[in-house]
């Protein structure tokens, strides 16, 4: 299966994350800025919330990487909000991209506020869900393929 990470990181707490799954699956963590430039089995898409929503930037990703796309798994951090996981489930249905139903969130910090985090657990954590969630989508997939 083919995977790429993409992130999008105001403070470095996501970027955290995604170095992270990078070093467990042996993939390029890259800025959303970057473009998929071919198809992706899995795209690991992290973000956070800023102001109660995504940023610009993902939503653009979207917009211009859609045909690349097989499933997305979330990832994110924030401060003060929960998750992104409904922000990124209605792009990707806006966008009639597959997302995976697991996702993986942990406090960011905000200058004091949660400070240290993402915390080594954190970055553990979100490295075992990773190479969990691979294993997963792949056992699906060939169950899919054996029908």
């Amino acid at each position: 299966m083919k995977i790429a990470i993409r992130y999008y990181s105001k403070t470095g707490n996501t970027q955290k994350l995604a170095v992270a799954i990078q070093d467990v699956l042996g993939v390029e963590a890259r800025r959303t800025v970057v473009p998929l430039t071919e198809d992706v089995d899995i795209l690991f898409l992290g973000s956070s919330v800023y102001a109660g929503k995504v940023d610009h930037d993902v939503k653009t990703f979207f917009e211009k990487n859609t045909a690349h796309i097989g499933t997305i798994v979330s990832f994110s951090t924030a401060a003060l909000m929960t998750s992104t996981y409904k922000q990124i489930k209605k792009l990707a249905e806006d966008h009639k991209i597959h997302l995976c139903s697991r996702e993986f969130h942990c406090k960011g910090s905000l200058g004091p506020i949660h400070s240290g985090r993402p915390s080594e657990i954190d970055l553990k954590e979100v490295a075992a869900f990773a190479l969990d969630t691979v294993n997963f989508i792949q056992d699906r997939s060939a169950a899919t393929s054996a029908q």
